[in-house]
């Protein structure tokens, strides 16, 4: 079985909370808030040209989870490999 993650959105700050108590026990899901902020790229000729973005395209898009966010005020993507969960405090490199 793969491991789960819930992405839940910052205005759901108790829904967060409740899935961190729920699967508290369980260590095959991960529960994170949506840190996303906005088109994190400008245009190469500025706001004014919407066309002229320089991406291609978004390599992290994710339809159905924007989506389920808008909607549901969270999403569960189904990892098919276990993350590497990195924390701050890993030293070994």
């Amino acid at each position: 079985m793969g491991q789960l993650l819930f992405v839940v959105s910052r205005e759901a700050i108790k829904r967060y909370q409740d899935f961190k108590r729920a699967f508290s026990d369980q260590e095959s899901v991960e529960i994170i808030l949506d840190r996303r902020v906005g088109q994190r790229r400008r245009s190469a000729a500025g706001p004014s040209d919407p066309g002229s973005d320089r991406r291609h395209a978004d390599r992290r898009a994710r339809p159905d989870v924007d989506s389920d966010l808008s909607s549901l005020g969270y999403s569960v993507v189904r990892l098919t490999k276990p993350a590497r969960f990195v924390s701050s405090s890993n030293t070994n490199r």
